[in-house]
């Protein structure tokens, strides 16, 4: 349990070398389990010369996903993600240390009263700023959560989530020719033929695969569930 009665998530990860794609699953698996509406915040733009590159891997995870990408200390850039923070809404945030949450915070409230901490300059990751969760009133109504970092965050009956998120996976295995299939040298495996073809990507099947293992059942169970 993280929170409650949340209307947004942000998902904050940062345009360096610590983005993931494969944390940012984990994330969108969840906040669609949950039925709570995702948005994913790209910080740090102002140390890049390619934002748009993160904003495509990160859109590229889930058709019509929300990726903002902004500059945490500006408050001109973070000003699109006002929209979600209106009168009688929560938004929680949820990302690695050092992505720039609490920073976000600060903006959004015209306040620099959470401390912040430079990233290690080696490996672009952040040290525990945040320790407990806060929730932070705006001007305007609405509720910001500030959570602590999760570099490793393990899922448990987010099976809804992982079919939401993997939906591509779940549609082609339906037309493998047996209906156990493993998809993994089964004659007529139509995944192991997207993959031949480039339709669908190996990295991505084995991150569905290792999801699907956390919640104890294969990844064919989890498409015949969802049909």
């Amino acid at each position: 349990m993280i929170a409650a009665n949340i209307d947004t998530l942000f998902i904050v990860a940062s345009c360096n070398q610590d983005f993931s794609v494969a944390r940012l699953e984990r994330y969108l698996v969840l906040a669609r389990d949950v039925g709570v509406t995702p948005v994913v915040v790209l910080t740090k733009t102002d140390l890049t010369e390619t934002p748009d590159v993160f904003a495509a891997a990160a859109r590229a995870i889930e058709p019509g996903l929300r990726v903002e990408t902004v500059n945490g200390r500006d408050s001109a850039s973070v000003a699109r993600l006002a929209a979600w923070c209106g009168k009688g809404k929560t938004v929680a945030l949820l990302g690695s240390s050092g992505v720039g949450k609490s920073t976000l915070v600060n903006t959004l409230r015209g306040s620099d009263s959470i401390a912040t901490q430079a990233i290690r300059a080696r490996d672009d990751t952040g040290r525990h700023t945040t320790t407990v969760r806060e929730m932070h009133r705006l001007d305007r109504g609405g509720w910001l959560l500030d959570t602590p970092g999760m570099r490793e965050l393990q899922l448990a009956d987010a099976a809804a989530g992982v079919a939401e998120i993997f939906d591509d996976f779940l549609l082609v295995a339906q037309r493998c020719r047996f209906s156990d299939c493993a998809h993994d040298s089964e004659p007529g495996c139509a995944v192991q033929a997207a993959i031949a073809e480039g339709t669908l990507t190996s990295e991505r099947f084995n991150r569905w695969r290792q999801l699907a293992a956390e919640e104890g059942v294969p990844a064919a169970y989890l498409g015949k569930r969802r049909r």
